[in-house]
């Protein structure tokens, strides 16, 4: 009986060694402050093309190039229009959080609100409606009746 402890203690011990100095590997993408730090890259650019579609824009919009031009530099900050993304992820977020169910529903679809729900295409979400045109009008009253 004490043989067998002590082998199971044993390779227990070696295993928590081993794991011990086995080192995770590195995030792929550097400075994540809202999106998951593991995140794949499909899933990365999952993301980046739903704002590229939502807001009408490209890789430029948010991110900035290194000095020398040649490669991007996707972890600067130095774009104010990646801090905005943030803040505007974050806010999404406990728009969803709060108000829909995203985890799925009975219908099988999810509501939420998206970067699309405001931007619409556009860089800018529109803050007024737009003018209506005449055929925006709606139907003309027609006080006549056709028989």
């Amino acid at each position: 009986m004490k043989r067998s402890t002590l082998v199971i203690l044993g390779l227990t011990l070696m295993v928590g060694i081993s794991l011990a100095f086995t080192k995770a590997d590195d995030p792929i993408y550097k400075n994540l402050k809202v999106l998951p730090k593991r995140i794949t890259k499909p899933q990365m650019d999952s993301v980046m093309q739903s704002f590229t579609a939502a807001l009408g824009v490209k890789c430029n919009f948010c991110h900035t190039r290194t000095a020398d031009n040649k490669e991007w530099d996707f972890p600067s900050d130095a774009n104010k229009h990646k801090l905005v993304a943030r803040n505007m992820m974050k806010m999404t977020s406990k728009i969803n959080k709060k108000y829909f169910d995203v985890t799925g529903n009975s219908l099988g679809s999810s509501q939420m609100v998206t970067c699309y729900t405001c931007h619409n295409g556009k860089p800018e979400p529109a803050t007024r409606a737009p003018r209506p045109t005449q055929n925006q009008n709606g139907p003309r009253a027609d006080t006549t009746r056709r028989q």
